[in-house]
């Protein structure tokens, strides 16, 4: 393509959390230890026997803790200890340090007492601790001249270590000056240290400097610095190092000559590749045909590819398992599905059978094709080749059928039914998502018991119905206990003619209210009250506190005056769903308001409208009303108003529950005050009431903020005594916490321990033991923990896989970091805004911040799946593996989740690009970008040019700077007539 077709592509004109919380304890030491005394005793509550029992058998006791309290408290009074080596080597170390010398006779004289010890071992380890280049150069030579030593590579690299890879000048002269045979080994392991770091630039320069010093590479020299330019794409540079090699009759080792014919392939130089395995005397074999066929197939040679496979069968060299995988991933990548079939056929009549993950992107890929017979054929052909189904294979199956907009077809629908059902026989379970999807498939057909059977099963493993759950699938479900009954129980009586009475409507009102469905639940009103059924105070009441929550305030007051014009008089219920409902919409003033006229204490207009007619004492608040304020403030932050209006429900005899204490300690905890937490705690206490589940969340909570640690198992160990089991809320907040502050393996054993008290982890507990894992560079405890999920029937959801593929990218592992992005596109991909909201539920807000994810959804309204992009564009960028970045960023731009174009990584793409000599590739992002609407950038267009001209393309270079200038021209000119 010439520069002439990118000239008219140019466009016509060219446009250039709110409070801080303080780290120091705002109550004493002494006053908080009161809150979790031991010595504290609480009323004992009526039980059975029986369940006492239960709990104690389900809950860990207080000695099972013993490794966190040991951990805990052992790190508050000691301090961490420092690396350890061996005796010989701290010796050494001390002698040279001690000599004050500078190394010399006094040193020297000390050091001869380890003549006999002295080992490439102990040097290396000297090395290693010295911690100052100077006196480590100096032993390095001294223990070189000791009769009987031979200096290691690893000594070498040891002595590279201390001084870095930019060897001082000073330090090659005085390494030389003492032993020219040694300066050019170390040289050597210089250039092949730049070479395993990547930094093949530093390579060339240090290759420079031996050559210049008069020394010759080696071998494994030219290998290491093959390799590295091999694996930049740097075919050229690579091939002008082996004529060098050559010209020296030093040979490729084995890895190296795999490296070399691969990236020949990949360029489609596979008859040079040949050439070169036998000018080097090299018997091909599997492996090499492999890595020469993964080549042509990254090419997209794809017939010289079959070709190869051919070959290899008339030379006797089989091909193996690993062969015809490279061959099916590439024509999946490249969506070959015909050609798949043939291979695949092939490789299983040779007993070669594909892994696991094979298999399930072999599903995906025809899944997504609309070809679910041959994915489902697919699916059996695994137990045949030795492969056992998991739990990712059927969910990609049944989320192939059931995740479209489109309906399925009847057939197919059955498909996926038969598939469920073989599922449940191998006890594994849907996430999340499919459930949805595959419940609304079935309600659409009208299978309802079918749907909630679905849920039913699916609860009874673990998941948990949620408000999306019950808005697309069983909207038709109106209780939690007894969905099934009720609502076809209202079916049923209308399809018999009964006319349901106000009770019946008002059940399905309210619970389609709190599930999110207002208008199903109006419609209902508004059809009651054409049959005759006169709605109730709790029926207006239900829709008016729905309306309110949503922010719907003037459908609120207009349904409350229109409850009036019935002669509906609101009661005590309605103005606690009055003033709860303007909490949690965010109007914490109008709750204010309304009760104060409910006491009686404020005459204002603004709530006139609730206060119309005269309400016969249905107006004085009850402790459920004082409970919503205390709950509204206390989210506000107005935690000292929320703490004198418990002091005025103690004056006027309305004794406080648990759910008021429970929200007061949750707010004074939430700003930091763990004093007064202490206070209520303490009075709930007196008042007979046992700390709860939440009361115990709200404190770990915060004492983990606050990195008190100790104190946070003390409040553990109190919930254990009360006989009070921790839920699997309290274990990820402690799980959590642990992870923070760096002890990981003590956050592994709590979730371990969890699991085997009966309390299974869900996917945030994982979620957040992954991240740990991750932050303290365990990777591959990571990657171990996302299968493990799918086997404990714990679907890893969209933050779970975001979060390994963060820490994968950080570690340098790009193609697991990938593998994770197939898979999570795969079966965890949330295909709309509503399910992805659901996704990110019980993780906390400051994490999702954190991850980019929330920022993204505001601003934008779509799926936030551009960090992940971004950060894996980013990572392969870094890497050299520009066209791994190109893929990822065509994929991501062409997608219909994604209507926004992200301008700074094409930008970022066309620079690197353009430096790497790759400008071809850098035009075709050019030319996308402006086909997607988007306008360059001026210095898209210099980067361009400078690629030009790095390719002694000066004729090109000059036609588009020509065509830069003209535009230039023209833009001013336009902007001198508009003015």
């Amino acid at each position: 393509m010439t520069i002439k077709l990118f000239k008219y592509a140019l466009p016509t004109r060219f446009l250039g959390h709110p409070f801080k919380i303080s780290s120091r304890f705002i109550c004493a030491d002494n006053n908080l230890d009161k809150l979790v005394d031991p010595q504290l005793k609480f009323p004992e509550n009526e039980y059975f026997p029986q369940e006492e029992k239960r709990l104690k058998e389900s809950s860990f006791s207080v000695q099972e803790f013993g490794f966190l309290q040991d951990s805990i408290f052992g790190s508050v009074s000691s301090k961490t200890e420092t690396g350890k080596f061996p005796d010989d080597a701290f010796l050494v170390i001390n002698a040279i340090r001690n000599g004050n010398d500078g190394f010399g006779e006094r040193t020297e004289k000390a050091l001869r007492l380890f003549r006999e010890k002295l080992n490439p071992g102990l040097v290396v380890d000297v090395l290693r601790n010295i911690h100052n280049p100077e006196l480590g150069v100096k032993f390095f030579k001294w223990a070189g001249r000791q009769i009987g030593y031979v200096h290691s590579e690893s000594v070498y690299d040891a002595l590279l270590d201390i001084i870095g890879c930019d060897v001082p000048e000073h330090f090659v002269h005085d390494i030389g000056k003492d032993d020219r045979e040694v300066l050019g080994k170390l040289l050597n392991v210089l250039i092949r240290k730049c070479c395993r770091n990547g930094l093949w630039n530093s390579a060339l320069q240090e290759l420079g400097r031996l050559k210049d010093s008069g020394y010759k590479p080696s071998a494994a020299t030219y290998n290491a610095l093959l390799q590295v330019f091999l694996q930049v794409n740097r075919l050229e540079t690579a091939s002008l190092i082996y004529k060098e090699m050559s010209a020296l009759n030093f040979k490729m080792d084995k890895h190296t000559i795999n490296s070399f014919t691969r990236s020949l392939c990949k360029v489609g130089k596979w008859r040079e590749a040949l050439d070169l395995i036998e000018k080097e005397e090299f018997v091909p074999d599997t492996v090499i045909y492999t890595n020469m066929i993964s080549g042509l197939c990254e090419g997209s040679f794809f017939e010289e590819a079959m070709n190869f496979l051919n070959l290899m069968r008339t030379i006797s060299c089989i091909p193996n398992r690993v062969t015809y995988q490279v061959l099916l991933c590439a024509l999946l990548n490249k969506r070959k599905l015909g050609r798949v079939k043939r291979v695949l056929n092939l490789m299983i009549s040779e007993g070669c059978y594909p892994g696991q993950k094979i298999f399930n992107s072999l599903v995906h890929a025809y899944c997504r094709s609309g070809d679910y017979w041959y994915a489902y054929k697919l699916l059996k052909k695994m137990d045949g080749c030795g492969c056992q189904p998991g739990y990712v294979v059927y969910n990609i199956l049944i989320g192939g059928i059931c995740g479209n907009e489109e309906l399925p077809s009847k057939d197919v629908l059955e498909l996926a039914e038969n598939v469920y059902s073989e599922m449940l026989t191998a006890r594994l379970v849907l996430n999340k998502v499919n459930v949805v999807n595959f419940a609304r498939c079935l309600c659409a057909c009208g299978k309802y018991e079918d749907a909630f059977s679905i849920i039913k099963e699916m609860m009874s493993k673990g998941f948990v119905p949620d408000v999306s759950t019950y808005s697309k699938v069983i909207g038709f479900l109106c209780n939690a206990s007894k969905v099934d009954k009720a609502f076809l129980l209202f079916q049923e009586m209308k399809r018999n003619g009964i006319v349901p009475d106000v009770y019946t409507y008002t059940i399905l009102i309210d619970s389609f209210c709190k599930s999110g469905l207002i208008q199903q639940g109006r419609n209902w009103l508004n059809e009651m009250i054409q049959k005759g059924c006169t709605p109730n105070v709790v029926t207006y009441t239900a829709i008016i506190h729905a309306y309110l929550k949503q922010r719907k305030i003037s459908d609120a007051n207009e349904l409350f005056e229109s409850m009036l014009m019935q002669g509906c008089i609101p009661n005590v219920v309605t103005f606690t769903a009055l003033i709860d409902g303007y909490c949690k919409a965010g109007h914490i003033e109008k709750a204010c308001q309304i009760y104060a006229r409910m006491k009686g204490s404020l005459d204002t207009p603004e709530v006139d409208l609730y206060f119309k007619v005269d309400l016969d004492g249905n107006k004085e608040p009850s402790v459920v009303t004082f409970g919503a304020m205390v709950d509204g403030l206390c989210k506000a932050h107005k935690v000292k108003e929320a703490r004198d209006l418990l002091d005025v429900m103690l004056a006027e005899g309305c004794e406080p529950n648990h759910i008021v204490y429970d929200a007061l300690i949750d707010g004074f905890c939430k700003v930091g005050k763990l004093d007064d937490a202490q206070e209520i705690f303490a009075k709930m206490s007196e008042c007979g009431y046992s700390p709860s589940i939440y009361t115990y969340s709200s404190l770990i909570d915060r004492l983990f903020k606050d990195k008190r640690l100790d104190l946070a198992v003390k409040v553990l160990s109190k919930m254990l005594e009360s006989s009070c089991p921790p839920n699997v809320v309290i274990y990820t907040e402690m799980v959590d916490g642990l992870c923070k502050v760096g002890k990981i393996d003590e956050a592994y054993k709590l979730m371990l321990m969890m699991e085997e008290k009966g309390c299974h982890p869900n996917v945030v507990t994982y979620t957040a033991m992954i991240d740990g894992f991750g932050k303290a560079g365990k990777v591959n405890k990571c990657l171990e923990l996302i299968e493990r999920m799918g086997n404990k029937g714990c679907a890893p959801n969209y933050i779970t896989y975001s979060v390994a593929i963060k820490h994968c990218c950080a570690a340098g592992l790009l193609d697991e970091a990938l593998q994770l992005l197939e898979e999570m596109k795969q079966i965890s991909w949330p295909k709309h805004m509503a399910s992805h909201l659901k996704v990110i539920e019980g993780f906390r807000r400051e994490y999702l911040i954190s991850l980019g994810i929330l920022e993204d959804m505001s601003k934008n309204n779509f799926l936030p799946i551009i960090p992940v992009y971004r950060l894996l564009i980013d990572s392969y960028q870094r890497a050299g593996r520009l066209e791994n970045a190109v893929e990822l960023l065509k994929e991501i731009s062409s997608s219909s989740s994604f209507p926004h174009l992200d301008k700074k990584m094409y930008s970022s793409l066309i620079e690197c690009l353009s430096v790497s000599n790759k400008i071809d590739l850098a035009f075709e992002l050019y030319v996308d970008m402006i086909k997607k609407g988007a306008v360059p950038e001026l210095t898209d267009f210099v980067n361009l040019i400078k690629g030009l001209i790095s390719m002694n393309k000066w004729e090109n270079a000059l036609e588009l700077s020509e065509s830069l200038y003209y535009m230039l021209h023209a833009s001013k000119s336009t902007s001198i007539q508009l003015l």
